[in-house]
């Protein structure tokens, strides 16, 4: 019996212990620190240190760097076809609305400068003018959103992508207002 108990107080003081409170209780039990108790999972746990003072520490110098500057994000954009000239993608209503706003300032200068209404201007040779702007100006505008370039990403001060949005919109109700009006008329606008 002797040597037992000889040999558990050489086991507890030969490993480390911890002192564990229980909660409902208080009394403190001293277990063997190899005993890991099982916390929930939000339970909160505190870890203290407390590390000796070096007395040969030297200060280590501190080199001042300036702060790394944040690089802009760029948004990502879908360079696939079917994503471009979706409905609701990026190129159907710009490039509809470019071509709105050079359709209406040239319909109205040949109206003011010969008098030829819409439906005239048409008819006369019109249709080779039309073709041809609509493929340099659908070009144009396809090339850098294939590439990945935003339509907002270009877009600072007073010439902002939603200012040419609603300049076409506006150049879209004007053209088909200027024809309507034409046609109701029967003769030019002006």
């Amino acid at each position: 019996m002797m040597t037992t108990s000889a040999a558990m107080q050489s086991y507890l003081l030969s490993t480390p212990v911890t002192r564990l409170a229980t909660g409902s209780s208080r009394v403190n039990q001293f277990l063997p620190s190899t005993y890991a108790p099982r916390l929930p999972r939000n339970a909160t746990v505190r870890v203290r240190s407390m590390a000796e003072e070096d007395k040969q520490e030297q200060p280590t110098p501190v080199v001042s760097t300036p702060p790394p500057t944040p690089q802009p994000l760029k948004p990502k954009v879908s360079t696939k076809f079917s994503d471009v000239l979706a409905f609701s993608g990026p190129a159907p209503e710009r490039i509809n609305g470019r071509l709105a706003m050079v359709g209406f300032v040239a319909a109205m200068a040949v109206e003011l400068s010969r008098g030829q209404d819409v439906f005239a201007q048409i008819s006369n040779g019109g249709i080779p003018w039309f073709l041809g702007t609509t493929v340099v100006l659908s070009l144009a505008s396809l090339i850098p959103l294939f590439k990945g370039v935003s339509v907002e990403s270009k877009s600072e001060g007073f010439m902002t992508s939603d200012a040419e949005m609603w300049n076409g919109r506006f150049a879209m109700l004007g053209l088909v207002a200027l024809a309507f009006t034409e046609y109701v008329k029967g003769g030019t606008l002006v």
